[in-house]
């Protein structure tokens, strides 16, 4: 019980922080509950941006949410260098792949599809906003059917504070905008979302067999048979 009310302690400060979820239909769990997955494949995210470094920026924070979650996630380096050998080594071809090829490649439960959607800086007025938006989809790895998706979108923008002097304040704000625009904080986004999209109740995935206390007991929070709004 400690690790059920810590896990979702996180992921509710993860909610409270700066940005906001897409989502906002719970899910309906019975097909992932049917299938019952035990590891998760987790293949090269598809990148819709203009950013070149946002998919290995992004790969090294998605495993370990999903990981905390209960399942085998299957080594990074390993997947790479097997599909590679497959001749799937550009993300586009592995997202058009056949999910029960990849299935029997790696004996996988489940594959996470991820497609980067959002990854850039904006900047307006003595403002920098940093955004990023991903998709999910998690599809069987025997039959290729979708199990799970969700769309996860955070926004971080800097606190230049007050000090109530307006000149200063706004030399403290063209500063702080000119320093997140220069080096944009992807990556605590990246983890919040990739947290969120895991775990949160009605929107992420339900505990998986590597956390036995909340293994099939998180009925409530990841129900079947939900009604979209």
């Amino acid at each position: 019980m400690k690790k059920r009310v810590n896990f979702f302690l996180v992921v509710a400060l993860a909610i409270g922080a700066t940005g906001c979820a897409a989502t906002v239909t719970p899910n309906d769990y019975s097909s992932f509950r049917a299938e019952s997955p035990r590891s998760i494949l987790v293949v090269p995210a598809l990148n819709n941006t203009v950013s070149v470094t946002a998919p290995d920026y992004f790969h090294s924070t998605v495993s370990r949410p999903f990981a905390e979650r209960g399942y085998y996630i299957f080594p990074a380096n390993m997947v790479k260098r097997l599909l590679e050998d497959e001749g799937l080594a550009d993300a586009g071809l592995v997202h058009a792949a056949d999910p029960t090829r990849l299935g029997r490649l790696f004996e996988c439960g489940a594959i996470l599809y991820i497609v980067i959607d959002r990854w850039d800086s904006q900047y307006a007025i003595l403002v920098t906003s940093t955004n990023v938006e991903f998709t999910y989809t998690l599809r069987s790895c025997s039959t290729g059917a979708t199990l799970w998706e969700h769309t996860e979108a955070r926004t971080y923008t800097p606190d230049s504070g007050g000090s109530g002097n307006a000149i200063a304040d706004l030399i403290v704000m063209a500063v702080v905008a000119a320093v997140e625009r220069a080096d944009p904080n992807y990556i605590p986004l990246a983890q919040q979302a990739n947290a969120i999209a895991a775990g949160a109740p009605g929107f992420g995935i339900p505990a998986g067999p590597y956390l036995p206390d909340l293994y099939n007991n998180d009925l409530t929070e990841f129900p079947t048979g939900a009604t979209p709004d």
